[in-house]
């Protein structure tokens, strides 16, 4: 299909979904929407696949979706290339990091689209009786997930694994049998996936999230990643979230599944995996950049996070 055919079923979904894009209709013309791929099962389940690039960064606001009654939204979100024109802002950056991001339906939501990174999605819809139905006898560890009383919301990394089976998906569906089969397994090998990795986080009491919590805790977050080199003190960070030290702490942890330190130094390490990669830097130079005066030091936390040494590391993944 063309990309104007592409943009016409997005818009189509959206107003099934009862999510009409007309607020964002000025800012549609700026995005080039190469594929789309809808598998619709609803009630039950809905899967959705997509690769995008915008010519600017714009946002839109997500209405609560009612076609499920209760159910949750899985975001993968992969980058597989990217052509920035110029210098991308942390924040543009951020927004395009490989991540799962998970919300309920009836959640009002913010999407952006970052300028000129191209980008591969699967969302998936899915009822909450039907997840817990997947998810088995194992259910009860995922308790927060199912109480549709809470607002919640988890944002978890990327894994490789995770970004080989978006990549599976995103292909070429017209050349599979059964297309629309392999798109559902592949979307519940995502979340098996998924799930393998939230199991793994630190058991903790989950609350409801007001909107200017969620918006607090992501300011920290941008706060972190555009402070790689220097690592931000506790009273700066309080200070933007607006936050007591324990409460910060402890909302902090539950949406992203990592205390605030730990998940500065992961920050880095995903960063300095992509200038060694991406930008070509030696492993030194990375490290010296992060703000890692011993380089000893960098190879084992970057060992710990890659499972190799970063020199082994550059020489099976640079690009």
């Amino acid at each position: 299909m063309s990309i104007a055919e592409n943009k016409q079923q997005m818009v189509h979904l959206a107003s099934k979904l009862g999510i009409p894009l007309s607020e964002s209709e000025k800012e549609l013309p700026f995005l080039q929407l190469d594929k789309i791929n809808i598998v619709d099962m609803l009630p039950e389940m809905l899967v959705m696949v997509r690769s995008l690039k915008a010519g600017k960064t714009f946002s839109y606001k997500r209405k609560p979706i009612d076609t499920i009654e209760k159910g949750l939204m899985f975001s993968f979100q992969n980058i597989i290339s990217e052509s920035i024109t110029g210098k991308a802002s942390t924040k543009e950056l951020l927004h395009a990091r490989p991540h799962i991001r998970i919300t309920p339906l009836h959640l009002e939501g913010k999407v952006t689209f970052p300028k000129g990174i191209n980008i591969t999605q699967v969302t998936i819809l899915i009822e909450l009786s039907y997840l817990k139905n997947f998810i088995g006898q194992d259910q009860n560890k995922f308790e927060y997930l199912f109480n549709d009383e809470k607002t919640l919301l988890i944002e978890e990394f990327m894994s490789p694994t995770m970004a080989d089976v978006i990549n599976d998906i995103a292909g070429n569906p017209a050349g599979r049998i059964l297309p629309e089969a392999y798109c559902k397994l592949k979307a519940l090998q995502l979340l098996y996936l998924l799930f393998k990795n939230l199991s793994e986080r630190k058991q903790m009491p989950h609350q409801s999230l007001r909107s200017d919590e969620i918006e607090a805790v992501y300011r920290v977050r941008d706060r972190i990643a555009s402070s790689l080199n220097n690592p931000l003190q506790q009273n700066e960070l309080t200070s933007t979230s607006g936050m007591n030290a324990l409460k910060l702490r402890k909302l902090f942890t539950q949406v992203f599944g990592k205390g605030i330190y730990e998940y500065y130094q992961h920050l880095r390490m995903q960063e300095a995996a992509r200038l060694i990669q991406q930008e070509h830097m030696s492993v030194s130079e990375a490290g010296y950049q992060l703000g890692f005066s011993n380089l000893s030091y960098f190879g084992r936390l970057f060992e710990i996070h890659f499972g190799m040494k970063p020199k082994k590391w550059s020489m099976q993944n640079r690009l």
